[in-house]
């Protein structure tokens, strides 16, 4: 009787024999690949790391005791509000004013194109010290400002010193030097949109006005933000040289009781320096949750949150657990 075609296995193509079962493959271990420089390396940072902190609170010399004094001491304080106060006029009008630079510099003008040019260029190359110091003597150069017909008469004016006081010069000078670096960020933001977007809303007959509002600058955003937030920790950092100009920040405060007291000058430096690690740490907090906001639309999932990294990190290490002690 003849076997139907396919049927007859030879002996080379049979499997070989096996007396023991082999394991699912769900059940098998996996090893990961050694890795021994990583190991060594981080072991040299976590050394390195022990040692600084080590020295940071025992070295005598900080005074930790004296830190602790000043830190939420009322002079302290005050000054802490005037840099935050600082921060917040001069980041929202650099952030306008550098909004204004960059339509003017993507501006059909060529008049528009050339002073805003010629703008960013001069801001961004003196530095944020002469701005404020020239600000600060405005009032031996011009007495007197007016309002009124251009090469005309004028309507009223006023004295520049009474108008000029502490905080406006910070304010001004700060906002002005801002937004040189901010119409930069943005105009780069503005440009970051897919071409085919400005012209799918041509072609939908929208306005120019609506265009940019509801469009185009809402896509800029996720450019725009992580940059300027960058510029923005910048910026109260910069703050501290307002101290020149006779106005007492956080900086200038912690200047001033060194100068009346002497021994404390590291701990006041130290003081300084954790409330402005604190004031960046909550700006780069907001920048996160910002950009996440943003992100919606542009990618598949949105990043998670540290929470949520903790809770995924806590789930892995259950699930390791568990699969160690099954094997």
């Amino acid at each position: 009787m003849s076997e139907p075609p396919g049927a007859a296995v030879s002996l080379a193509e049979a499997p070989p024999p096996t007396d023991t079962p082999s394991r699912p493959l769900a059940a098998q271990r996996v090893l990961p690949l050694r890795r021994p420089g990583r190991w060594i390396a981080t072991a040299v940072v976590l050394v390195l790391a022990a040692q600084f902190v080590h020295g940071l609170v025992t070295n005598p010399f900080y005074q930790w005791d004296r830190f602790g004094y000043w830190f939420l001491r009322p002079t302290i304080l005050d000054g802490l509000l005037v840099t935050l106060e600082v921060t917040a006029y001069s980041a929202v009008l650099g952030l306008f004013g550098g909004i204004l630079l960059a339509l003017a510099r993507l501006s059909r003008s060529p008049v528009l194109r050339a002073v805003s040019w010629i703008y960013v260029w001069a801001f961004r190359s003196i530095p944020l010290i002469v701005v404020l110091l020239f600000l600060y003597n405005f009032s031996a150069l011009y007495r007197t400002l007016s309002v009124g017909v251009p090469f005309g008469p004028a309507f009223f004016s006023f004295d520049e010193s009474k108008l000029a006081t502490d905080i406006v010069i910070a304010v001004v000078g700060i906002s002005l030097h801002e937004s040189a670096y901010a119409a930069e960020v943005v105009r780069g933001g503005i440009l970051s949109v897919d071409q085919g977007q400005h012209e799918a809303a041509a072609a939908l007959g929208l306005p120019k006005g609506y265009q940019f509002k509801r469009i185009v600058f809402p896509q800029a955003l996720r450019s725009i933000i992580p940059n300027y937030v960058n510029q923005l920790i910048g910026l109260i950092k910069g703050t501290s040289l307002v101290f020149y100009v006779s106005l007492l920040d956080l900086f200038g405060a912690a200047q001033s009781m060194g100068s009346t007291y002497p021994g404390d000058i590291v701990p006041l430096l130290m003081v300084a320096t954790v409330w402005y690690l604190i004031l960046t740490s909550v700006v780069s907090v907001v920048q996160f949750y910002v950009e996440r906001y943003y992100a919606r639309g542009a990618t598949r999932s949105l990043p998670p949150t540290p929470l949520q990294k903790l809770r995924t990190a806590i789930t892995d290490l259950r699930a390791r657990v568990r699969r160690e002690a099954a094997v």
